[in-house]
């Protein structure tokens, strides 16, 4: 039978009420304890055999003044303190118990896991990995109520650290490493995990070569050339017999300039007919850009809001005038950010937006998992795209589900795992000979019918 290996999981919940920087890689504390309902902080001191202040020094909320102990709440439970006698050494507690060795496959025993970025609360990186890192911790929690065990590990990986120091026999033990944050950490981890047959889940955007070259190592997001020649195909399957036209925004700070340039590339060889034009032309010879017998796709070569409202504005003003025009316009993912003040016009415009991921506040897997995060940690998500609690959830539900049920023969390939994402999509696809890239793309469709769909492919 397998042993379930979850309460130390969260050894690292005070990470997140703390203000340290720095956590150890040997827990400091020997359990951590549910509050149930009518306990109070004194019974569960007695209960454990510690006094209150070691129990409080152990979760500083509780030095809080408005601190309340609520029903579900973890609590870490301290080494008692060594009693010292007359004339004796201090009584030293037990050592920890090492990390069990390897021993056959991951299928038929825990998944051991590895978190390894910045979990601090010194800058921005640390505070969103931390927020991601209560994802993994929530998604370990779901996994466990299906009879998964899970031996989860973390450590803070700063910017400033070097790698290599937690890169151990402990380390060694993992089957997976969440991480880094940083790209040049990962030479180091990559040729650590190739030696101790680790996979690594590199969670956000870093551009290092040893994707291509290390079988081991899972790309979430892709390059943005990658993205681009993606997005470009799934245009053109998207809006066949079609008349594109492309407007220069006049925004010399836009990076989009190389995803109409990859588009013109890809229309020329099909020899498809397109209009190029600019945001200051004039109504009179902007509209003859426009074609009256096909739909008509405007692709901007701007991301950013200014050019955008202006865009939209123009668009909107010349279909007043000129019903008759089919059009749809095609945008970015940072649009997202700005649906709330363009929405209105997102569904008139029948904006489609290429993305990796999409997060959606009306759904009610959305709304759950919210709930649940205040629940568990007293605190919203940040308001921030994608959310970083969700991304670490998805991330983190899909991989250790996936070694559960693979182990080794895990690819993260489409349909292996069964899990539809609540916001940040899977689908992995090698490179070459080397490690495996997320090639998930969606389009989000802002229908003229007030319906927001996502066109998945």
């Amino acid at each position: 039978m397998k042993r379930t290996v979850f309460t130390y999981i969260m050894l690292f919940v005070m990470l997140f009420f703390a203000t340290e920087t720095l956590l150890a890689q040997v827990p400091r504390w020997r359990d951590v304890h549910k509050v149930k309902r009518k306990e109070t902080i004194y019974s569960i001191a007695n209960d454990y055999g510690v006094t209150v202040d070691a129990l409080k020094k152990a979760n500083p909320e509780m030095l809080q003044p408005d601190f309340v102990l609520k029903k579900g709440t973890f609590v870490c439970i301290p080494f008692p303190e060594p009693q010292v006698k007359p004339d004796a050494q201090p009584v030293q507690p037990a050592p920890v118990k090492p990390a069990l060795p390897r021993k056959g496959d991951v299928r038929d025993r825990e998944v051991r896991v590895g978190v390894m970025l910045p979990l601090h609360t010194v800058n921005g990186d640390g505070r969103r990995m931390i927020e991601y890192y209560r994802g993994v911790l929530m998604a370990c929690d779901s996994l466990r109520q299906t009879g998964m065990s899970i031996d989860l590990h973390a450590w803070n990986v700063a910017e400033d650290t070097d790698v290599n120091q937690f890169l151990t026999d402990e380390a060694a033990q993992l089957d997976l490493i969440i991480g880094p944050l940083y790209s040049k950490m990962v030479p180091a981890i990559s040729r650590f995990a190739e030696k101790n047959d680790i996979r690594v889940l590199i969670p956000f955007s870093i551009n290092t070569p040893e994707v291509n070259r290390n079988p081991l190592l899972f790309q979430v997001y892709q390059s943005p050339s990658d993205f681009n020649l993606n997005t470009v195909d799934h245009f053109l399957k998207q809006f066949p017999n079609c008349h594109p036209v492309i407007i220069d925004c006049n925004d010399s700070t836009s990076t989009k300039g190389s995803f109409t340039t990859a588009l013109r590339k890809r229309l020329d060889e099909k020899m498809v007919n397109y209009a190029l034009t600019n945001l200051n032309t004039s109504e009179e010879k902007f509209v003859q850009n426009f074609s009256m017998a096909q739909r008509n796709v405007v692709v901007l070569n701007s991301e950013h809001n200014r050019e955008l409202r202006k865009a939209l504005s123009k668009l909107t003003g010349m279909l007043v005038d000129h019903q008759e025009l089919e059009v749809t316009l095609f945008g970015y993912t940072e649009w997202m950010l700005y649906t709330s003040r363009n929405i209105d016009k997102f569904h008139q415009l029948d904006v489609h937006i290429p993305t990796a991921f999409y997060y959606d506040p009306q759904s009610p897997r959305t709304k759950r998992i919210e709930q649940k995060y205040r629940w568990n940690f007293h605190a919203d998500m940040m308001n921030s795209l994608p959310r970083f609690a969700i991304t670490g959830f998805d991330h983190a539900f899909y991989f250790m589900r996936g070694l559960h049920m693979y182990g080794k023969h895990f690819s993260g390939a489409p349909g292996m795992v069964g899990y539809p994402a609540i916001q940040t999509p899977l689908s992995f696809e090698r490179c070459g000979n080397g490690g495996l890239e997320n090639r998930h793309i969606m389009f989000i469709h802002y229908t003229p019918e007030k319906r927001i769909e996502t066109i998945k492919f």
